[in-house]
């Protein structure tokens, strides 16, 4: 199956098809959607979204409009690669990345995450929080907290931040700022999608050798503009 055919909005995200259901690379680049494929080939139609007016565009993935079926599967993708790392903690990034932190967390055996937070509760301390932005709502002022009294779940383990895309950083940055206000350096990073590359020059500035800790259920590229249209894997 070609993945020239349009979806309608709500139709994206809802099954993981099977290996070869669609084209990777057809020739005269994809137009409307791109196929991640996991590690077993099973492969999952992302809707192709233009970024800066047309220069390029991105694969996108909004997981908590995704079917249980789709977040299961991502889930145990994820597990499965964390697992052998033997995180202690997940901490999980909001909004989304949360959907996919506590999914992920069950599959490890934990009980429980530590989930961030942009809603300030009464107990919350200024210190404890800092900016945070992402290139799906690069508008919106927010402040990224931690409960203060989840601390204490985090010292001396070893910790697993997840979000649901990486793409330029940006979220993940914050993070490891608030975390490190409290003397925390996650051992490793996770995500439903490492979306291009951008996201590893901000890794490697704010935390050198943590761009090699991010492990992922799929991998998809930045997407160039072709002439007679569609779009090119970069």
């Amino acid at each position: 199956m070609p993945t020239s055919a349009p979806l309608s909005d709500s139709d994206f995200w809802q099954h993981i098809d099977p290996p070869g259901s669609h084209v990777e690379t057809p020739e005269g680049g994809h137009l409307h959607a791109y196929p991640a494929t996991l590690a077993d080939g099973r492969q999952l139609l992302l809707p192709i979204r233009e970024r800066d007016h047309g220069r390029y565009a991105l694969a996108s993935l909004i997981i908590n409009q995704a079917s249980f079926a789709v977040v299961d599967a991502l889930a145990d993708e994820l597990a499965n690669k964390l697992r052998e790392e033997s995180p202690d903690v997940i901490v999980g990034l909001p909004t989304l990345g949360l959907t996919l932190a506590e999914a992920t967390a069950r599959r490890l055996g934990h009980a429980r995450y530590v989930p961030l937070g942009t809603s300030r509760k009464f107990w919350y301390r200024d210190e404890l929080s800092v900016p945070m932005s992402s290139i799906t709502s690069p508008n919106s002022q927010k402040r990224l907290y931690i409960d203060p009294r989840m601390l204490g779940l985090l010292q001396d383990k070893r910790v697993c931040v997840i979000d649901d895309v990486i793409s330029t950083g940006s979220s993940m940055v914050s993070a490891l700022s608030l975390l490190g206000r409290t003397g925390i350096t996650p051992d490793c990073l996770g995500c439903a999608m490492r979306q291009s590359t951008l996201w590893r020059q901000a890794l490697a500035t704010a935390s050198p050798g943590l761009e090699n800790r991010v492990f992922s259920a799929f991998d998809t590229p930045l997407l160039k503009p072709l002439p007679s249209g569609g779009w090119l894997a970069e």
